[in-house]
């Protein structure tokens, strides 16, 4: 059964907030047992909108749901049950599209999410390196969608475009989501707006999307500070995607994460990419303490990474790399392979363990680095996360167990 929000009071006037008409239309499907709530022929302009069990929100070729240029209309969700908010990265729950322990819900269509990042971003003054963009002052949405604890969720051909200084898709401790055929396309002068943040979740499927981003386009982490317990994540499949981010095509964990696991990655195009697979776990001083750092000692393993093309790196291809820093928590990175792997850029692969933690039992099979002049990328000092150029030209440090089979490294 389909509810069009227009029977609910939505107009496409340009400047009104539909936000009412548009929960009402969410409401109405969910009572009904379920259905599509369809918009079409029109921009529709909201603030912050709850999908419920059972509904597809379904935005046909000619609808565009617009975001509010006011982030007073995206307010803090409250009485949520499966996280706390405070312990959120960023410390917020607030974004455009929220669901919380639903099962069966769906985004689909060949139409738009237009997040109205320019709303939320100022240009840095005396711009010398890093992203031209940063957030403004004002509580900006930290996340586009965010679903938490949801079961059964499936995106299909959505564009989103425009997206502030948030995260796209932030799934956490979700169990069995389908992401298909999405094309993110946010600037890649904004910090923050990473594409695809897949935290603490299982059997999450990405393939055949295209995305760029400021920040990292794919995320895989395991950050349970705000959940009751400790979530495994696992059982990730990205496939068929072509990738362009300022920051990392592919990044997996983040300091003191859990158990990230038996995830795959193939068939992937990266292009004018800063780090192509980033496997980091970062540190930072004893008496600090960050906004998304986790609680545990990290895992991860039985990685697999395949029929990649990198071209246009602007740092490093694969940035494997324990910070011997004493607040990082880890017990290993292990069993990671990499198959069919080929990456132009200006640096080699970086894998970096520590004393205590090696990273152990690393395969490369049939894969080619090669390593360009500057001259070729000479601007990376404007793409996003950079760091500086590396003092170190190792390509492995504290590494055991590892098969190097018909792989090359070049320097043009």
């Amino acid at each position: 059964m389909d509810f069009n929000i227009i029977d609910y009071g939505a107009s496409a006037i340009e400047g009104k907030n539909n936000t009412v008409a548009i929960q009402s239309a969410i409401d109405a499907c969910a009572n009904a047992g379920g259905g599509r709530v369809i918009i079409r022929d029109g921009v529709y302009m909201s603030g912050t909108i709850i999908l419920k069990s059972n509904v597809n929100l379904h935005i046909e070729e000619s609808g565009v749901l617009l975001g509010s240029p006011d982030c007073d209309d995206y307010p803090e969700i409250s009485n949520v049950k499966h996280f706390k908010s405070e312990l959120l990265p960023r410390n917020r729950n607030s974004c455009f599209i929220f669901a919380e322990e639903e099962i069966n819900i769906s985004i689909t269509g060949m139409g738009k999410i237009d997040c109205n990042g320019l709303a939320f971003v100022k240009e840095v003054e005396d711009y010398k390196a890093g992203w031209r963009y940063k957030r403004i002052d004002a509580p900006t949405p930290p996340r586009v969608v965010f679903f938490a604890g949801c079961k059964n969720i499936n995106i299909k051909d959505i564009t989103m475009v425009n997206q502030p200084a948030g995260w796209s898709y932030w799934i956490h401790d979700c169990d069995y989501v389908t992401c298909d055929r999405l094309k993110i396309n946010a600037d890649v002068q904004y910090p923050n707006n990473d594409g695809i943040h897949i935290n603490s979740s299982r059997n999450v499927t990405v393939s055949n999307c295209s995305i760029t981003c400021g920040d990292d386009c794919i995320v895989v982490r395991a950050n349970n500070v705000s959940l009751a317990e400790n979530k495994v994540c696992e059982k990730v499949v990205v496939t068929n995607c072509n990738l362009t981010s300022y920051a990392c095509g592919i990044r997996i964990g983040w300091l003191n994460d859990g158990v990230i696991k038996n995830c795959t990655f193939s068939n992937i195009v990266m292009t004018d990419t800063n780090v192509g697979i980033g496997i980091r776990l970062p540190g930072h001083a004893v008496d600090e303490k960050w906004a998304d750092e986790g609680r545990e000692a990290t895992l991860i393993e039985n990685l697999s990474f395949s029929n990649i093309i990198m071209d246009e790196i602007y740092c490093t291809p694969i940035n494997c790399v324990i910070d011997p820093s004493s607040v990082v928590m880890c017990n290993a990175i292990r069993k990671i392979h990499f198959n069919n792997i080929h990456a132009s850029g200006l640096e080699f692969p970086r894998l970096y363990g520590r004393a205590s933690n090696r990273i152990s039992d690393i395969t490369f099979n049939n894969c080619s680095f090669t390593k360009v002049e500057e001259s070729k990328l000479k601007d990376y000092k404007f793409h996003g996360a950079y760091w500086g150029r590396p003092q170190n030209n190792k390509i492995f440090s504290y590494v055991e167990n590892i098969v190097l089979n018909g792989t090359s490294f070049t320097a043009q």
